[in-house]
């Protein structure tokens, strides 16, 4: 990542991960960890940066899934950046808008996304 960071010198990152930690049933601590790790080097290069969230299904049960998704909120308000809340909101349920793997939007979802990210996007600009 520094070296990316360096590289390209982004002035904003947006930064979606954690879904496939979720989806192992990684510890969230250590997910925390790597999205605060991710966020501070991309900060200290200059980034701004804008913490997209995921959700996961509940086959790891209600109190991990709702841990998993609080965790976005959490990270984002002790590295002090925005947090745009679940970006497949309308998108997750409707099969004609996902993969046939049930978890990655496709093409039609695009566009929707982007709408969503936007509203958080554009202070940013």
């Amino acid at each position: 990542m520094p070296q990316l960071l360096k590289l390209y010198k982004p002035e904003i990152l947006l930064l979606e991960l954690g879904a496939n930690d979720g989806l192992r049933g990684m510890s969230l601590i250590s997910m925390q960890k790597n999205l605060s790790t991710i966020i501070a080097e991309a900060k200290k290069s200059g980034a701004e940066v804008l913490l997209l969230s995921m959700r996961i299904p509940s086959n790891y049960g209600k109190r991990y899934t709702d841990m998993f998704y609080s965790s976005y909120e959490k990270v984002a308000r002790e590295q002090n950046i925005s947090v745009v809340p679940f970006i497949l909101n309308g998108i997750a349920l409707d099969k004609s808008q996902m993969q046939n793997d049930g978890l990655h939007p496709n093409e039609k979802a695009q566009p929707i996304i982007a709408n969503h990210v936007a509203a958080y996007l554009l202070p940013l600009l």
